[in-house]
């Protein structure tokens, strides 16, 4: 299994890298798995709504660029299904059995994804009707993935 995280911008502050390298770590007994950072554009306060399209437009052409064309595409996104530990665990295990060998995890920017990349998603999930900065969803999406292995192969992790 190969998961990668598509992210729109960096993971700058030092103890966010710390995490995100150890639940890579943590994760590379379960899959191989990557993270693609692609520019973020600069949102200035005061954007139109027509200001705000074009960053996610212009975003979501980078992302568009890095996803593999056989990979399972799955957007994090508000409006997406949510699932409890054990479920999201039962749904990576059904698209392991059906074969999904590369997942493809997508993070937007702080104005969210463009039409065009969620069009393109397979499906679209949620982790909270909050909004994170994306680099603790980076933490939060990658802990749930380590968490869901652990379920799968029904070892210890605390509730």
């Amino acid at each position: 299994m190969k998961i990668t995280l598509i992210c729109v911008g960096k993971c700058r502050e030092s103890y966010f890298q710390g995490a995100v390298s150890e639940y890579q770590k943590r994760l590379s007994r379960y899959a191989k798995t990557e993270i693609i950072e692609v520019k973020d554009e600069k949102t200035p306060e005061n954007a139109s709504d027509a200001e705000e399209e074009l960053i996610r437009e212009t975003e979501g052409q980078r992302i568009l660029m890095k996803i593999p064309e056989h990979a399972y595409l799955i957007c994090t996104a508000i409006d997406g299904k949510s699932f409890d530990s054990v479920e999201m665990s039962c749904r990576l295990s059904d698209l392991m059995v059906r074969g999904e060998s590369h997942l493809v995890f997508v993070i937007g920017g702080s104005i969210g994804l463009s039409k065009a990349v969620l069009s393109r998603a397979d499906e679209k999930w949620s982790f909270s009707k909050l909004t994170f900065p994306h680099q603790l969803m980076r933490i939060i999406l990658l802990e749930q993935l380590y968490r869901s292995f652990r379920i799968l192969n029904h070892e210890p992790y605390h509730k």
